[in-house]
C-alpha cells in the first residue's frame, strides 16, 4: 500500500492470507457469473477503470474489459501511442492527471520502474498487467486452475522448464506465500537471477534450480513452461539451440505425475517449446488457465477496492 492507496504491483508485496482471499474472491465470483448479479458484486458500478497497453494483448485485454464490465464498472482503453508513457510528459504528471479521471489503472508495460513510479505518483489503484520483470495477474490465474483441477496446491510440486521470465518470478514470489515446492530447470544461461532466487527462499520459498528438464519434471503435480522468444528478445537462433532440450513433449511430460496437468500463459509457438501432442492432449488446462485470467482479474478487482 501506498500513501493509503492498494496497488497490486507483484505477490511479493502481499501477505499469504491476501493472495488466499483474492484467489477465493476469484472461485466465488466464478460461480456467480451467470447468475444474478449481488449489489456487492457490482462494486465498480460508477467507477471508470484505464487500461494502458504500451504492447497488444488478447488475453490481458479482454480478460479485463470483460470482467470491469461483469463488475459494473467501465473500462477505458488506451494504447501506448496514445500516452507514450514516460516520453510526452514526465510519468509524475500523467500519475497524477489519469487518477483525477478514473478510479484505478491497469497497466501492461515492458520497464517495471515506470509502473513503480506512476504508482508512487498516482492517487488511486495501480494493476501490473505484465512488465518484464513480473505477471503476478497471470499466476494467480495460473494457480486458480491448478487449484481447480487438482486441488490445494500447498505442499504440491510445481515444475517450471525452459527460458526464466516473468512468468517464473510470479511464480517463484506465489511460492513463498502459499508453501509449495518449485523446481526450475533452465539453461545455465537463463537461469533465474540470483537476487530472484534468495529473496524467494529469504521469504520462505521451497526451491530447486537444475539445468536437466528431466529432473525438473520428474514426479511433478504441475509443468509450465512459456515462449522461448518474447518481448524484445534478439537471440532467437542461440535461444532456441539452447532451449530445445527443454521442449514439453509427451516423453517429458511423462515423467511428470500420472494426473499432472500441463500450463502455459499463451501464446504458444507450437513445436517450439511445447508440442501439438502436449498442448492439445488430455493433462493440458492452458484454455481453463486463459478463462482463468477472468476471474482472478475480478479477485484482484476486489482486493485493490477493499470489496473482498
Amino acid at each position: 500500500m501506498v500513501n493509503g492507496v492498494r496497488h497490486f504491483i507483484d505477490i511479493a508485496d502481499l501477505s499469504p492470507g491476501d493472495v488466499r482471499s483474492i484467489l477465493d474472491a476469484a472461485v466465488t465470483m466464478k460461480a456467480q457469473r451467470h447468475t444474478p448479479v449481488a449489489v456487492e458484486r457490482r462494486f465498480l458500478a460508477g467507477r471508470n477503470i484505464a487500461l494502458v497497453f504500451e504492447q497488444p494483448s488478447l488475453r490481458t485485454r479482454m480478460s479485463f474489459e470483460v470482467g470491469i464490465n461483469d463488475l459494473g464498472g467501465s473500462p477505458i482503453m488506451v494504447t501506448g501511442k496514445e500516452i507514450e508513457l514516460g516520453e510526452r510528459e514526465a510519468l509524475k504528471d500523467t500519475a497524477r492527471v489519469l487518477s483525477r479521471f478514473v478510479d484505478a489503472i491497469m497497466v501492461r508495460a515492458l520497464s517495471h520502474d515506470l509502473l513503480l513510479e506512476l504508482a508512487h505518483y498516482a492517487s488511486v489503484p495501480v494493476i501490473n498487467g505484465l512488465t518484464k520483470k513480473s505477471h503476478p495477474c497471470q499466476v494467480l490465474a495460473d494457480i486458480l486452475t491448478f487449484e481447480e483441477r487438482c486441488g490445494s496446491i500447498a505442499g504440491r510440486k510445481i515444475s517450471w522448464v525452459g527460458d526464466s521470465n516473468n512468468v517464473l518470478a510470479s511464480w517463484m514470489h506465489a511460492a513463498a506465500k502459499l508453501d509449495f515446492e518449485m523446481i526450475v530447470g533452465t539453461p545455465a544461461e537463463f537461469a533465474p537471477a540470483e537476487g530472484l532466487v534468495s529473496r524467494a527462499r529469504e521469504e520462505g520459498a521451497t526451491l530447486h534450480l537444475t539445468n536437466d528438464p528431466r529432473e525438473a519434471v520428474a514426479g511433478a503435480d504441475c509443468v509450465i513452461t512459456d515462449s522461448w522468444v518474447s518481448m524484445g528478445d534478439v537471440d532467437r537462433e542461440r535461444r532456441l539451440e539452447l532451449l530445445c532440450p527443454y521442449r514439453v513433449d509427451p516423453a517429458l511430460m511423462k515423467l511428470a505425475a500420472p494426473d499432472a496437468i500441463f500450463l502455459h500463459c499463451l501464446p504458444a509457438h507450437r513445436g517450439e517449446e511445447v508440442t501439438d501432442e502436449v498442448i492439445d492432449g488430455p493433462q493440458s488446462a492452458v484454455y481453463d488457465e486463459a478463462e482463468n485470467r477472468l476471474h482472478a482479474q475480478k479477485g484482484v478487482l476486489a482486493w485493490c477496492f477493499d470489496a473482498l
